[in-house]
Order: structure tokens, then C-alpha cells, then sequence
């Protein structure tokens, strides 16, 4: 597809549809179990309605804002999302470039198919490393020192993983990463290769290796073993996120893995305001899941979000044109923010708030 008629988030899906193996791509866009959550968390941001005031005298906007007080151009950042290779051939690198390019925040997962100092080396500042806790504590250790010692920033530990969601799309395809393709990060540890098994590869991945029996004194063990702030992704409750904060998390991601883990839990715009009643002014709370349109993004700064996160936008882009799909796609939620904010009567971040959803 011309790139000149690429003009949403949607048209990038499509795009990717068509240029994606068929494995590939439903690993990318597939959900747990009935994909109950996966479609919700979508439907969830169109059903709130956006109640615009007019004659608000609104100027240029302002869409800056900061996340652990650094500051990025836009809320809309980069969500850590596995196996960037997959999608096209420059991988992480191609979206750290991205959102430098685009002067955001960039997350990168642990499974990355790109080892983590090659890819914080091409990405500006905000740059942060997601985490999984393995089993064995000391390999968990070896990551956070290598991410501090390759210039991460800050520590996204997910805590909703403490298993795979059944994916039934995996797992008729026996999903598993194809010949010259690894966990880029673990391999020096022993743990990149994803098994070819009877099912997905990865949920016997993550059986064999992630901690299962998570608490909160392995969030204790991570904030003493790292001088970088940790922020908690995949908070799906308000009484979770008061103790996440309690125990020295300095941010939330109120998450549901994309509707990739529990099915049926609620979509994540109906989370975010019980979550961030609770945590109030004592951390950050950040929120992803179905943002497809930047009044999306401008209904969950209504809601309390410091910022959203993409997942699948960002993929998208990375297989329909590399590190400049990936920016456009920022690019085209960043104009879309703009003009719901003109049309909403809001010249600054600030003036978004709650009483836009209500009449």
C-alpha cells in the first residue's frame, strides 16, 4: 500500500494483514481463550462519549508532557512487545529509532530478538527495559544489571504473566520463532531458544522458565536489587495498585497484556479510574489496550493517565514500513490527539479532564 494512503491505525493493520505469515500474524493480533478482552479493550474506548465544549478560546496545543519527569513530545509512547524481527527486519532497533525519531518514550521487552545494548545504543532518552521474573533469580538479576549497564532508565516489570494465556491461534499453529531468530537477551543465559512443541512454543517457554508463584516480595527483591525506579505493568484492580505503590513502585500500567492473558477481565479504560482513585498523586499510572484513535488516548488522559502505551500500532507500523511505519503511526496519533483536543475545547493536557466524558 502507498504509504501516501496509509492514513490511520487501521490502514496499518490492514497493511500488516496482508504482508504478515499467517502464524506471525495471529500471534501478533491474537487474544486468549474467546478474545473476549482483546475486543473490549478496543469497543471499551469507543463507547465513552467525549462531551465538547465550545467557545473555549482554544490556541495552539500543547501535547508535551513528562513520565518520571522526563519529558516526552506526546503521551503516546512505545509499549514493550516481543519478537520485533518478526515484523521486519531491523526489529527493535527500527523502533527505538521510531521513537527518537518521534521524541517518545521507548520500552523494550526482554524477548526481544535484538540483544538490549544494541538496542539502547540507537534510542534516545526515556529508554526503559521491561521485565519478566524467571525462576532463576540470579538470571533475573544478570538482566537488570545488563539494563542498567547498557543505559535503560527505568524497570517495567509485568506481573500479569505469571503463566501464558491459552492463545488458541499458537497454538494451532505451533507457534515458535523461525531459523536465525532468538530471545536475544537470554541467550547468553542459556534461555533464548523458544522449543518447537506439540502447541505454542512460547506457553512451554514460559512454563520452563517464569516464576509462577509471583508475590509482592519479589517486587520487594527487585526494588533492592536496582538503584533504577521500577514501574508495574498489568495491574488490572485499584486495591493492587494502592499496595504496588506501597511496596516502592514509582508507576502503573494499568494493563491486561492486550487481552492476551485472563479472558474476560475488563477492558482497561473501565480499570484506570478505580486504579488511579487509589494510587491518587503517589505514582504515575500509565494505561494500554485498544488505543487506536487519538481521541483514544485523549479519553484515557481524561480518565487519569499520565500517557498510553502502543502494542499492536507499533508492530503494525514496524511490517507495513520499518522505523518510518512506526513513526507515522506516532505521527498520526499525535495529529489526531491534536485535533480532538481543538475540537474538545483543550489547549494543554491539563485542561483534559473527567467532565468531558460526562454531560
Amino acid at each position: 500500500m502507498d504509504s501516501e494512503m496509509l492514513m490511520n491505525v487501521a490502514d496499518y493493520a490492514r497493511a500488516a494483514r496482508r504482508k504478515l505469515r499467517k502464524d506471525v500474524h495471529d500471534y501478533y493480533e491474537g487474544g486468549a481463550l474467546d478474545e473476549i478482552t482483546l475486543r473490549e479493550n478496543v469497543a471499551g474506548w469507543e463507547r465513552l462519549k467525549l462531551y465538547y465544549h465550545v467557545l473555549a478560546g482554544v490556541g495552539p496545543r500543547e501535547l508535551s508532557t513528562f513520565v518520571l519527569g522526563q519529558r516526552i513530545s506526546m503521551p503516546i509512547a512505545f509499549a514493550p512487545t516481543a519478537f520485533h524481527r518478526l515484523a521486519c527486519a531491523d526489529g527493535e532497533i527500527a523502533a527505538a529509532k521510531a521513537a527518537k525519531a518521534v521524541g517518545t518514550l521507548f520500552i523494550l521487552s526482554s524477548l526481544s530478538n535484538t540483544a538490549m545494548e544494541a538496542v539502547f545504543a540507537q534510542a534516545a532518552s526515556p529508554r526503559w527495559f521491561q521485565l519478566y521474573i524467571y525462576k532463576d533469580k540470579e538470571i533475573t538479576r544478570a538482566l537488570v544489571q545488563r539494563a542498567e549497564a547498557a543505559g535503560a532508565e527505568a524497570i517495567v516489570l509485568t506481573v500479569d504473566a505469571p503463566g501464558l494465556g491459552t492463545r488458541e491461534r499458537d497454538g494451532r499453529n505451533r507457534f515458535s520463532l523461525p531459523a536465525g531468530l532468538a530471545v536475544a537477551n537470554l541467550a547468553p543465559l542459556g534461555k533464548g531458544n523458544i522449543p518447537d512443541v506439540q502447541g505454542s512454543g512460547l506457553a512451554a517457554y514460559v512454563h520452563d522458565n517464569f516464576k509462577s508463584d509471583l508475590s509482592f516480595a519479589d517486587l520487594d527483591w527487585l526494588c533492592s536489587c536496582t538503584r533504577l525506579p521500577i514501574i508495574v505493568k498489568g495491574v488490572c484492580r485499584g486495591d493492587d495498585a494502592g499496595r504496588i505503590s506501597d511496596h516502592g513502585a514509582k508507576a502503573i500500567v494499568v494493563s491486561n497484556h492486550g487481552g492476551r492473558q485472563l479472558d474476560t477481565a475488563p477492558a482497561t479504560c473501565e480499570v484506570l479510574p478505580h486504579v488511579v482513585d487509589v494510587v491518587g498523586d503517589r505514582c504515575e499510572v500509565y494505561v494500554d489496550g485498544g488505543i487506536r484513535r487519538g481521541s483514544d488516548v485523549l479519553k484515557a488522559i481524561a480518565l487519569g493517565a499520565r500517557a498510553v502505551l502502543l502494542g499492536r500500532p507499533i508492530l503494525w507500523g514496524l511490517c507495513a514500513g520499518s522505523e518510518q511505519g512506526a513513526a507515522h503511526v506516532l505521527e498520526i496519533l499525535r495529529r489526531e490527539l491534536d485535533e480532538a483536543m481543538l475540537l474538545c475545547g483543550c489547549t494543554k493536557l491539563s485542561d483534559v479532564r473527567a467532565s468531558l466524558l460526562r454531560p
